[in-house]
C-alpha cells in the first residue's frame, strides 16, 4: 500500500443480504418484518455461511436486521465462525432504511481494526456499498439472497472511503470459490 498505511488498521465490514425466504403473503405475515427463511433458503444459507466463515477475517461484531429472515440468516453465519461475537440488533439495518443511518452507527461503534458483518436487506444494502465506494446511496452492485461483499476502509468509514475487496453470490460461497 502507499503512503505507509497499515492495513492492520483498516476497518473491514462484510456486507450480507438475508438468505432466501418464505414469499411475500399477506395473508400468513401480515408484518413483512416476520417473514422466515424458506427451508430450502435456511440450508442453502448454511452452505454459504460456511463459506463466509472462510473469507472473513476474525469478526468483532455481528449485526443485524430485527427482521426474521435477516436475524435467521445472522444466526446462521454465527454458528458458522470459528469464534463468533454476540448477534446484536441494529435499527439501522431495517428493511427500507437508507445508508447514512449505517455509517454513522458505525463510526460510533468500530474501532481500526475491527471486521463487522452486517445482515440486512436490498436495495439498503446496495445503496451501502454505492456511498461507501463512491459517496453516493446508489446500487452499483446486486447482492444475490445469501450473497455478500467485503469493504475496506483504510482511512475511516465514511461515504467515498470505502473500496471493494471481494463480492460473492450465495452460490460462490457455497462453492467454496472465496
Amino acid at each position: 500500500m502507499q503512503g505507509g498505511s497499515d492495513a492492520s488498521r483498516n476497518v473491514r465490514v462484510v456486507v450480507v443480504r438475508h438468505g432466501p425466504a418464505e414469499e411475500r403473503d399477506p395473508v400468513r405475515w401480515p408484518n413483512d418484518d416476520r417473514r422466515p427463511l424458506s427451508n430450502k433458503g435456511r440450508l442453502q444459507t448454511r452452505k454459504a455461511a460456511k463459506g463466509l466463515a472462510r473469507v472473513t477475517s476474525p469478526v468483532d461484531r455481528l449485526a443485524s436486521s430485527a427482521a426474521a429472515r435477516a436475524v435467521s440468516t445472522a444466526e446462521i453465519v454465527h454458528d458458522a465462525l470459528p469464534r463468533p461475537p454476540r448477534l446484536e440488533t441494529w435499527p439501522e439495518l431495517a428493511p427500507g432504511n437508507l445508508p447514512n443511518p449505517i455509517f454513522d452507527k458505525l463510526r460510533r461503534s468500530l474501532h481500526p481494526g475491527q471486521e463487522v458483518v452486517l445482515v440486512g436487506h436490498e436495495p439498503t444494502l446496495a445503496e451501502f456499498i454505492g456511498m461507501a465506494l463512491l459517496g453516493d446511496g446508489v446500487s452499483v452492485v446486486r447482492l444475490t439472497k445469501g450473497g455478500a461483499a467485503c469493504l475496506e476502509f483504510p482511512a475511516g468509514v465514511r461515504p467515498g472511503a470505502g473500496r471493494l475487496v471481494w463480492l460473492l453470490t450465495r452460490k460462490q460461497l457455497a462453492d467454496g470459490r472465496g
